[in-house]
């Protein structure tokens, strides 16, 4: 008969598995799903009778006669322009401004007329050749840019961090103009004089202007921007010094502290700056004992020093405490090809938790060790790696805070100060990307680090 497993670990606590799979699995919280990108022309949505589009659908010709102005050969991209970025762009060059130049470049949504230039009507911007002038969402122009002919090679791009587009010829920027729409927009050409023609670069081939350059001038500036805020001196060092109390990384602070006590002032200052050291002080010896012994898959070990220490963490054999411990000691067994042990422990220790929905997954990945023949190279073989061990005893930690009879915050066991600021910086930038249509970048720590180690991603 299963036994249901009580969501009460210790002293009232609720111990959530993912609170603890979130630290120490940032690369896969990162990974979002693909953006769909704009890679050729949309041949159906199109004003079709007064243009022809090439048949790799990456060119058009007027090839008719206008005889008023919704004659207009207008055609979008097949997809709108993806927004979980800093910049989106595009170019197109202009093989042949016809008999009038009457070309466009621009942004217009999904209800556009399809036979209006770009920036004629609401929702839409466009940046046009015969005049040089920038149209947004009425007939009427306001000067912006040079006119472009035959040979030019003009792109139209969108600065998500500004909330602006812009525009640029021959490489060279010519200006920009803020972004009040939100909805889902689609780059846009229109041609609309005799014999005009115009390729489109997707990014199939180099742009002629360097967007790279412009995305790396756009995050300095927001560094800039950064940089100018005042901080407290030295917060840096104390939040990260609270990360290594926190997790009982004892040696590690040790050799913290010794490397940075010539050029810091006491411990005190923390105090002003809100971070209490003392809470986190607490049974830190215990807990770096116990995390060794862990990192050492001594669980054996674990269990007894938890009895001896803190029997109130393990008195519950059915707690999730117990279970993520006794689902360390099955694996322990397995990493060493002790596979008759480890059913037999299965048998006597995990049975009891079969049927709890909440543990379910886990549960099953482990006992799916047993069905390979390599089990590090098998679909599950993530639970053999360090990194488990690490959850397991970021767990066990968090279960020996919570035991300190002077914890204020009922939840500070769970996180460093670190991760808190790490999730209030994610916050905002949600915040943020949510005021402007949920366009933008979406926070992602290891980029942040990159940009701040001089990489690219």
């Amino acid at each position: 008969m299963v036994q249901m497993v009580s969501d009460q670990d210790s002293g009232g606590i609720n111990l959530d598995l993912s609170k603890f799979s979130l630290r120490r699995g940032m690369d896969d919280m990162e990974v979002e799903e693909e953006e769909e990108v704009p890679k050729h022309l949309n041949t159906i949505n199109s004003s079709g009778g007064f243009l022809v589009v090439s048949t790799d659908k990456l060119s058009v010709q007027y090839t008719s006669v206008n005889l008023h102005g919704h004659d207009v050969g207008v055609v979008q991209a097949n997809c709108p322009a993806p927004v979980k970025r800093l910049v989106y762009y595009f170019e197109i060059f202009v093989k042949n401004a016809g008999a009038k130049g009457q070309i466009a470049i621009g942004f217009t949504n999904e209800h556009f007329k399809m036979r209006r230039q770009p920036g004629w009507e609401a929702n839409s911007y466009g940046y046009h050749g015969d005049d040089g002038l920038l149209y947004r969402g009425q007939g009427k122009g306001e000067t912006f840019g040079p006119t472009f002919t035959s040979g030019d090679t003009i792109g139209g791009g969108i600065n998500y961090a500004s909330q602006e587009f812009f525009f640029t010829k021959n490489g060279k920027l010519v200006g920009t103009v803020y972004k009040d729409v939100k909805g889902p927009l689609f780059p846009t050409i229109a041609v609309h004089s005799q014999n005009e023609e115009v390729n489109v670069n997707f990014g199939q081939q180099s742009f002629v202007f360097d967007v790279e350059a412009f995305v790396l001038e756009e995050r300095m500036r927001q560094q800039m921007t950064i940089e100018k805020i005042s901080l407290p001196r030295n917060i840096s060092h104390w939040i990260i010094r609270s990360y290594f109390l926190h997790y009982g990384y004892q040696d590690t602070l040790n050799s913290f502290d010794l490397a940075s006590r010539s050029t810091l002032p006491p411990i005190p200052v923390v105090q002003e700056n809100g971070i209490n050291e003392r809470g986190n002080t607490y049974a830190l010896r215990h807990r770096k004992i116990l995390r060794q012994l862990i990192r050492s898959g001594e669980l054996d070990s674990v269990f007894g020093k938890l009895r001896d220490w803190y029997p109130q963490i393990v008195q519950n054999e059915s707690s999730t405490i117990c279970f993520l411990l006794h689902c360390q000691k099955f694996i322990e067994l397995v990493r060493v090809g002790n596979l008759e042990d480890a059913v037999t422990y299965a048998r006597a220790e995990l049975a009891r938790f079969f049927g709890i929905t909440s543990l379910a997954s886990l549960l099953q990945d482990c006992i799916a060790l047993l069905a390979y023949e390599e089990p590090m190279k098998s679909p599950v073989g993530h639970l053999l790696h360090m990194s488990q061990r690490e959850v397991v005893a970021d767990a066990v930690n968090a279960m020996v805070l919570s035991t300190n009879p002077n914890m204020k915050d009922s939840q500070s066991y769970l996180q460093s100060y670190l991760e808190r600021l790490l999730r209030q910086l994610a916050t905002s930038c949600l915040e943020r990307r949510s005021l402007h249509g949920d366009q933008g970048e979406t926070f992602q720590l290891n980029r942040v680090l990159q940009s701040r180690n001089g990489g690219k991603r």
